[in-house]
């Protein structure tokens, strides 16, 4: 019996084509499989793209930000176009109005007062004095009149009150330590009973005599009583002091203030001998700034509000005894040492 075969060779040669025919139509892309991948590709190069654009948009930004965090050097250009633009553009401050309030919370009033019994002893031995001239009744001077007349610029106007003291000098003062020690002249407090100081704030204290430079017309005072806030002027050397500089005067002129005037250093080392036959002070700072009677024993300021004087004396050859122009003060200096404080 002939034995039946499992596999006809027709059948094989037709599974083998048929694989063939498979494989090869494998190995050929399809137009589907080509279009994705093609969109792959075209994805992560945008991909790779948006990164390296965002890492350099980071990049520019530390750099920007690096550069901002470094100082910008000014050229003189630059300072110059600053200063024009607000010198046209502002109205800048007055200096003497600077210098007014910066020295102002230092400057008090000062006032003396004397016992009515010891003035009228004053003016009898005055008037028995050898070589003093006995003034005819209604004029200045004789007994119809109170005071004479170099009385009279030390004096209040009316001294007809009843009171057991009058008003003898009107003048200035400047505190140069906090602790209520101030300078002012000699002549504004000398023979006083008593010494009375007005502050800044208005605080109103009497005053000793702490010591006394009479060659340089000058007197340090003490007050008894100090505001909390009291604050001390600034003092300044008078080496760098040159004719021409711009100064102010801080004061009480005829008792009224505090009041400024501001002038310039006309002069330095000038000399000037009362007219009441006092001693010649020498050494002096000459300025134009107005002074009057009131004014003595008041600073002498800088643009700076620093004191580089103390107002002492004005010259006029009339009787008027009223500024004409020069006006005298002493160097801070003489005034420091008054104080009994090291020199600049």
């Amino acid at each position: 019996m002939a034995r039946r075969p499992i596999y006809s060779s027709q059948s094989s040669a037709q599974a083998i084509g048929e694989k063939r025919v498979q494989a090869a139509t494998t190995a050929i892309p399809s137009p589907k499989n080509g279009k994705l991948k093609a969109t792959r590709l075209w994805l992560q190069a945008r991909a790779l793209w948006i990164t390296v654009l965002a890492l350099g948009v980071l990049c520019a930004a530390l750099a920007w930000k690096v550069t901002q965090n470094q100082p910008r050097v000014l050229t003189q250009k630059d300072i110059d176009a600053a200063v024009l633009k607000t010198l046209t553009t502002q109205q800048l401050p007055s200096q003497a109005a600077a210098a007014y309030e910066n020295v102002r919370p230092a400057v008090v009033r000062v006032v003396s007062f004397i016992k009515k019994s010891r003035l009228e002893d004053m003016k009898a031995a005055k008037a028995s004095a050898p070589g003093s001239k006995k003034p005819k009744a209604g004029q200045k001077g004789s007994k119809d009149d109170k005071v004479t007349p170099s009385d009279k610029d030390r004096l209040a106007p009316d001294l007809k009150a009843e009171d057991d003291e009058v008003e003898f000098g009107v003048g200035t003062g400047v505190v140069i330590v906090d602790k209520g020690i101030i300078l002012t002249n000699w002549h504004v407090v000398q023979g006083a009973d008593r010494i009375k100081v007005t502050f800044m704030d208005g605080l109103e204290a009497e005053a000793d005599i702490k010591s006394v430079q009479a060659e340089d017309d000058l007197a340090v005072l003490q007050a008894r009583k100090i505001p909390d806030d009291l604050i001390a002027a600034t003092m300044r050397s008078t080496a760098d002091l040159a004719p021409g500089d711009h100064v102010v005067a801080v004061g009480f002129p005829f008792g009224i203030g505090p009041s400024a005037s501001a002038g310039i250093v006309s002069g330095l080392k000038r000399s000037f001998k009362s007219p009441d036959g006092g001693q010649t002070m020498k050494n002096l700072i000459q300025f134009d700034a107005a002074a009057n009677p009131g004014n003595s024993g008041g600073p002498l300021v800088t643009m700076d509000g620093e004191v580089v004087g103390i107002v002492t004396a004005i010259m006029n050859p009339t009787s008027a005894r009223t500024f004409i122009g020069i006006g005298f003060a002493v160097p801070i200096e003489n005034a420091a040492g008054a104080a009994g404080m090291p020199p600049f």
